[in-house]
């Protein structure tokens, strides 16, 4: 049931967590911040310009849906979250 994510040695000290790692927390903050400010999927799919369907895609961990930076950026800006917030 519980994912595991691949880590890589970078130097020979550092680890690394792979992309998909990232994509399931900034998916997971998406939702967080959304729900905070009290916006459907479909708000928030009208305000970045984009189908409420890919919006529930990008949320949803079990379609993988990825997004790309400037959809990340138009989604920081709608919901008025510094971008980095998406990662913590």
């Amino acid at each position: 049931m519980g994912v595991t994510y691949k880590k890589r040695l970078i130097r020979d000290k550092a680890y690394i967590h792979d992309d998909e790692y990232y994509y399931n927390i900034i998916r997971k903050n998406i939702k967080k911040y959304r729900i905070l400010q009290d916006l459907t999927q479909q708000e928030l799919a009208d305000m970045i310009e984009v189908s409420r369907g890919y919006v529930c895609d990008i949320e949803n961990e079990s379609r993988n849906k990825h997004l790309t930076i400037a959809i990340l950026g138009r989604i920081s800006e709608a919901l008025n979250i510094e971008i980095g917030n998406f990662f913590k």
